[in-house]
């Protein structure tokens, strides 16, 4: 095969990597409105079946010598054990963790908090 072979074989290749790409990107955005147009209301569902909790549900927690205890509330699901973490911090994890995954923090339930270094 000469150089000039090569260079061609080379070439289609790179053209054909490169047509299916573009074919790829053209279907993921045909997907992308289909899926809008079959489920334009998804977002107002999700908003209006997510329960939110009140200050006044969330337990109050006594932290001593890297332990957390629950003080009020009955809905305690056991120890929190934090490993290199301070209790401001801890708290900001939980709170942070139950607003991403919009799930009120006495429904969650911690069991070890470790910073990574």
């Amino acid at each position: 095969m000469s150089l000039v072979d090569s260079l061609m074989v080379s070439l289609l290749g790179l053209i054909v990597v490169f047509l299916m790409l573009c074919l790829l990107c053209i279907l993921i955005k045909v997907l992308s409105v289909i899926v809008r147009f079959i489920l334009p209301q998804m977002d107002t569902l999700e908003a209006s079946t997510i329960k939110r909790t009140s200050i006044e549900n969330v337990p109050t927690y006594r932290i001593t010598s890297g332990r957390a205890e629950v003080l009020d509330d009955g809905c305690s699901a056991g120890e929190l054990h934090l490993l290199g973490v301070d209790e401001k911090t801890a708290a900001m994890v939980m709170a942070i963790v139950s607003d991403e995954c919009q799930i009120p923090l006495s429904e969650l339930q911690f069991k070890t908090i470790k910073a990574i270094d």
